[in-house]
């Protein structure tokens, strides 16, 4: 499988998007139950019930379904990280409960749906751009946190912001990455209280 560097794979044929949009759901659905590795577009065609030929006209690859699956569900992850510090005019709250989400986040991808995790593993480990765009997307929710912070006087201003943020993402990026959360979730019970206190303290004026 070739490594994607820059944008999404370009579609081929036809922009239709109710029948991509039926490929993503049946590919879904397949994956959870046969695996990302394991499944080719030959194995994905029968199942969905199209020429491998079809599919190709939508979809450049295989990774190209998985990068459209892998970007749905990471934009999920997304919605609920905001859904949980939406509404919290506490930046430390604000931080406390991120951190949360995160991890709560990242355990049920993993827990819930161990053959859709498959392909966040591929998309970590091979720099998918749905990868790459997430965890800038988490990234920014710290930077503008961190400004908030600074605004209202909870946070200390000595330290240039994007290092700050930098360091924080790198707290919370083994939760943020699939390949890492396996190695970390004996953790997860106590981690975001114990990670998010101490980053705190750090950033206490």
């Amino acid at each position: 499988m070739n490594n994607a560097t820059s944008s999404p794979p370009a579609t081929r044929g036809p922009a239709d998007h109710d029948v991509r949009a039926q490929i993503v759901v049946a590919a879904t659905e397949h994956f959870s139950q046969y695996g990302y590795e394991k499944t080719t577009v030959s194995d994905l065609a029968k199942a969905i019930g199209f020429s491998k030929a079809y599919i190709y006209k939508f979809f450049e690859s295989k990774q190209a379904i998985g990068e459209m699956i892998c970007s749905n569900c990471l934009r999920e992850i997304q919605a609920g990280i905001r859904a949980a510090i939406d509404g919290v005019e506490s930046p430390p709250e604000k931080l406390r409960r991120m951190f949360k989400a995160i991890v709560d986040s990242g355990l049920r991808l993993f827990f819930q749906d161990r053959k859709l995790y498959e392909i966040a593993i591929s998309a970590a480990s091979e720099r998918w751009p749905s990868a790459i765009a997430h965890e800038e997307c988490i990234r920014q929710m710290l930077l503008e946190l961190l400004k908030q912070g600074r605004e209202s006087g909870d946070f200390e201003r000595k330290t240039p912001i994007d290092e700050t943020a930098a360091a924080i993402y790198l707290v919370v990026y083994p939760y943020v990455n699939p390949l890492i959360l396996r190695l970390s979730a004996d953790h997860t019970d106590r981690a975001p209280a114990q990670l998010s206190g101490l980053v705190l303290r750090s950033l206490s004026p």
